[in-house]
């Protein structure tokens, strides 16, 4: 798997990571890893989605919940 971006917060628990695995099948080439080891995988098209609606500004609330 090839590391695409690390997404750090303010913890000292380690850090959630986006990756590419190019042998994967294309529904599941995207993996994200949390900071406790859970993987999502996804395909390019639902990344691309999430990509979307964050740049639309429609995941914007979610930053103020915490």
């Amino acid at each position: 798997m090839r590391s695409i971006a690390k997404f750090c917060g303010q913890c000292s628990c380690g850090c959630p990571e986006l990756f590419l695995d190019e042998t994967a099948p294309a529904e599941r080439r995207i993996v994200i890893v949390d900071d406790f080891g859970q993987r999502v995988e996804m395909s390019l098209d639902q990344l691309g989605s999430i990509v979307e609606a964050a740049k639309s500004g429609s995941l914007d609330d979610l930053a103020l919940a915490h």
